[in-house]
């Protein structure tokens, strides 16, 4: 038998535990996904954290083995894993995770590199802004810019390989049919893709 003091003791030492339990800071804390129902093509104005931009383990630049017949430099996308990769020598590749286009706004195709700009600028096209009437017409480059620290231009499209102020919506299906890093990734890949380089975009996935 316990005496009283010893239970309230006990209970007080309990009480800790639970408290510290549901106090303890989670993993990756500032990176929460952001339901996919709720997302918007961009967010102009708004600022992420630094803990934002810090990706969980499975989403972290990476090298991996990666089989391939596109020669070294190219750059896959492959919207099912929702991963960019960039072709590296002897089987490797970069490993990007991106945000991808909706569905509906997903493609595939094979263009290259033709424009690099950092900081860019973001006009919002007429289709983008029938769809969001509340868009500014035209947002200078920084921080804040949905286009992120650095955009790649894809030959032919309207569709471009940029950064984005929204880090938690890497891993989605956001876009209207653009490719997204985080800011410190897409200036990663940014200096590694000379002008002319290829881009292969695999076929999505059926619905």
């Amino acid at each position: 038998m316990r005496h009283p003091g010893q239970l309230v003791a006990l209970a007080a030492v309990i009480c800790g535990l639970v408290f510290g339990l549901t106090q303890a800071p989670a993993q990756n804390q500032g990176w929460v996904p952001r339901p996919e129902r709720n997302l918007i093509d961009d967010d102009p104005g708004y600022m992420p954290s630094k803990d934002e931009d810090r990706l969980p383990p499975q989403l972290q630049r990476q090298m991996v083995y990666f089989r391939t017949t596109e020669p070294e430099g190219t750059i896959v996308v492959n919207t099912a894993e929702r991963f960019l990769y960039l072709v590296q020598p002897k089987g490797h590749a970069l490993r990007y995770a991106i945000g991808v286009g909706r569905a509906g706004f997903q493609w595939a195709g094979l263009k290259r590199i033709d424009r690099k700009v950092e900081w860019p600028d973001w006009t919002p096209p007429p289709e983008m802004i029938a769809r969001q009437p509340y868009l500014p017409r035209f947002m200078a480059g920084g921080p804040t810019n949905p286009m992120g620290a650095r955009a790649l231009y894809i030959s032919d499209t309207l569709y471009r390989i940029h950064g984005t102020n929204q880090p938690r919506t890497i891993g989605s299906e956001v876009s209207s049919g653009c490719f997204r890093l985080t800011n410190s990734d897409v200036s990663d890949l940014y200096p590694r893709v000379p002008l002319g380089t290829r881009v292969v975009v695999l076929q999505p996935p059926k619905p």
